[in-house]
């Protein structure tokens, strides 16, 4: 919970007794690689911090479309469906074995009700969201297929290797065959 306190602090100061009200409305979930952190159909009931590990956002069907992913250090949440408190309309996906620390919806309403800075903290990580959803939106628009690859890895080059091809080519708007050119044209 050490690296949640010190990301709000980076944006606002925290009092102990800030933190003691929103660190105790925290509990520590897991899960395997390859499970589902929330269904397509189920309501969003967290807004989670990830510890540890990498989910994908995606809507499911017969071609999977994988339209996200979040990582250590970020928050993650099905954040439309939390705020509306409707059901997702995708899943939520740990691509490797994932520990969050998530904060109900009910819980979260108490902090911002208890606390000045809940509702600094909850911003903050609404913005996080928002802003990771407006960069893929603009990159759709205004980017290559292969300056989307190259910038997806441009600040975790590590991650390449662990995000099956098959996502990061849905990811990036493109089929398997296209990003197979990509990766060979690059290398070259």
């Amino acid at each position: 919970m050490d690296e949640i306190r010190q990301l709000f602090e980076a944006q606002v100061s925290l009092t102990d007794e800030d933190w003691s009200l929103f660190s105790q409305k925290l509990t520590p979930r897991h899960f395997p690689a390859k499970s589902p952190v929330i269904s397509a159909g189920a309501r969003e009931d967290y807004l989670s911090f990830i510890q540890k590990g990498m989910v994908r956002y995606y809507i499911p069907g017969e071609d999977e479309l994988t339209f996200g992913f979040s990582f250590a250090g970020e928050f993650m949440s099905a954040y439309d469906a939390f705020l509306t408190r409707v059901a997702s309309r995708y899943t939520i996906e740990a691509l490797s074995e994932t520990t969050l620390w998530s904060i109900s919806h009910a819980d979260l309403q108490e902090v911002y009700e208890g606390s000045a800075m809940g509702d600094r903290i909850g911003r903050h990580a609404a913005e996080g969201l928002f802003l990771k959803k407006a960069k893929r939106e603009l990159a759709l628009l205004n980017e290559s297929a292969e300056e989307r690859y190259l910038n997806l890895f441009s600040d975790r080059p590590e991650l390449i290797h662990k995000i099956p091809l098959k996502y990061i080519a849905s990811y990036i708007g493109i089929t398997p065959q296209a990003l197979s050119r990509i990766r060979k044209r690059i290398s070259l």
